[in-house]
């Protein structure tokens, strides 16, 4: 038993643990707990030991070999960064998902993967409140789980009010939990909604959708409440409406964007990328700009407009990418030289871009430039 505790104090010394940055890192699952009949929690270590420091409410990116093709899938993180030496996802299995199925059959004990992260604007630590409503629908519950373990394990004086929508008593995720949460702390109203009843299983909880009525009932201080809401986007939408139509002030409402990417999006793209084609076709040898990646020894020519992502991808580089939208920060790389211009979605720090780095897949040049890739 000693051996086993020095062994242990030796792997946890300070002078030995590296602190968490943003950027790719080799984890292993270390526990895989059954939420309800289709969601698993997933809990992974680093090799060697990483404090992993990170906001509650912010999200990584799982780099995965699935069926030999490389596939990047963003998760919020449901763990709280109280627990430092390891973290957690929680994953629902879609009918059809092609990475939620994977991780549901395939991710066990002592699994080995790459994650990139972490990043998210969505967080309680930039928008400090006394008072808080969490609002959650589905497995949406996650990144509110997440600042509601921040609150608990560190003692804040922090007045919380937790509404969760579930489709029925058996959807409902962390419920021994947060029941736990409840019992033991006066600052923290825990509401429960389903949407329906199922045979057998007894709930003492609201009935049907959050509306106007049970918010009244429920938080009826919300309007001075610091707001955080993430689920399916219908049930954003919703919520959106509902508090705009009694003048609620937006400013104080922050909900998590990252998703599914729109269909709007993927149509903007296509069309973008015809115009851009037929404009491609029509620029002169000195319209055109070079991208050199300093590591690869390899350039390109480029026009305009097109992002460094794309420059990349003409020279068979594969920079991972999950979103595609600036917002996961996978895609992140070094600019050593020359001009760029960038439009995220807050998958990018400040202080990483004043370190010269950007996001490729929302970054185009500006002149000749250099990347360290």
């Amino acid at each position: 038993m000693t051996d086993l505790n020095n062994a242990s104090a030796d792997y946890l010394a300070p002078v030995n643990t590296q602190t968490w940055v943003n950027g790719r890192h080799n984890v292993r699952c270390v526990k895989v707990i059954h939420e309800t009949w289709d969601v698993k929690t997933f809990c992974f270590m680093a090799q060697q030991p990483v404090m992993f420091f990170f906001k509650p409410g912010q999200f990584v990116t799982l780099e995965l070999d699935i069926d030999n093709k490389q596939v990047m899938r963003s998760y919020t993180i449901s763990s709280s960064p109280s627990v430092p030496y390891s973290f957690s996802i929680t994953v629902k299995k879609v009918p059809g998902g092609e990475v939620s199925n994977w991780l549901h059959e395939n991710m066990k004990v002592g699994t080995e993967l790459a994650v990139h992260g972490p990043v998210g604007q969505f967080n309680c630590i930039d928008f400090p409140a006394e008072k808080v409503l969490l609002l959650s629908g589905g497995v949406g519950i996650t990144p509110l789980m997440s600042m509601a373990r921040w609150w608990f394990d560190t003692n804040a004086e922090v007045d919380m009010t937790f509404i969760h929508s579930a489709r029925s008593p058996r959807d409902v995720i962390y419920s021994r939990e947060l029941d736990h949460m409840a019992a033991r702390l006066d600052n923290f109203g825990l509401y429960l909604i389903v949407e329906r009843m199922e045979n057998g299983l007894p709930w003492q909880g609201y009935r049907g959708y959050l509306d106007e009525a049970k918010l009244d009932m429920i938080s009826p201080d919300f309007m001075e409440r610091e707001i955080f809401c993430c689920g399916p986007e219908p049930y954003m939408r919703a919520v959106k409406k509902l508090l705009k139509d009694r003048g609620f002030d937006m400013s104080h409402y922050h909900e998590e964007s990252f998703g599914s990417t729109p269909v709007s999006v993927v149509e903007d793209a296509i069309e973008l990328a015809e115009v851009a084609q037929a404009e491609a076709d029509a620029v002169s040898q000195e319209d055109l700009l070079r991208v050199e990646f300093e590591e690869s020894g390899k350039s390109v020519q480029i026009a305009a407009g097109e992002t460094l992502h794309n420059a990349a991808a003409k020279l068979d580089l594969m920079i991972p990418k999950a979103c595609g939208m600036g917002i996961c920060g996978t895609c992140k790389v070094m600019i050593k030289s020359g001009e760029t211009q960038m439009d995220h979605n807050g998958g990018i720090t400040d202080e990483d871009v004043e370190a010269g780095y950007v996001l490729s897949c929302c970054t185009v040049a500006k002149s000749d430039v250099v990347i360290e890739y």
